[in-house]
């Protein structure tokens, strides 16, 4: 046992030692965003603009606006303000994972949904 405290001490000096992902989310509450995702099979944009409680979405020429509700400074929920059907009446469950100068990795589901989606938006302006 003694032998081994050297070994376990090694150990939780170097999970002590790394260095959490970056996360300075506050950069991003705000600004106009560029997000590109594969939808069957097909490659696409999406642009938005948000600012601290809305968000307007510009897709295939059609623009969304949703409410934002911040969580905290690295989780929102989007409602959309003018659903079209049932789909689009589930609110978007986002958090911010890593940050760099100039974009974000986010993962997000509808609430309720289990599976989770992965993005990478880049701050534009």
């Amino acid at each position: 046992m003694i032998k081994q405290i050297p070994t376990l001490l090694l150990i939780a000096l170097f999970f002590a030692c790394a260095t959490p992902p970056e996360r300075n989310c506050s950069n991003f509450k705000t600004g106009e965003f560029s997000f590109t995702t594969t939808i069957d099979g097909e490659e696409k944009r999406t642009t938005f603009i948000r600012t601290l409680d809305t968000e307007i979405d510009f897709f295939e020429g059609k623009q969304d606006t949703s409410s934002v509700r911040w969580i905290n400074d690295c989780e929102y929920v989007l409602k959309n303000t003018n659903p079209k059907n049932k789909a689009e009446e589930k609110s978007i469950h986002i958090k911010i994972l890593t940050t760099s100068d100039s974009s974000y990795t986010f993962e997000y589901n509808a609430i309720g949904d289990k599976r989770k989606f992965k993005g990478t938006a880049f701050k534009i302006h």
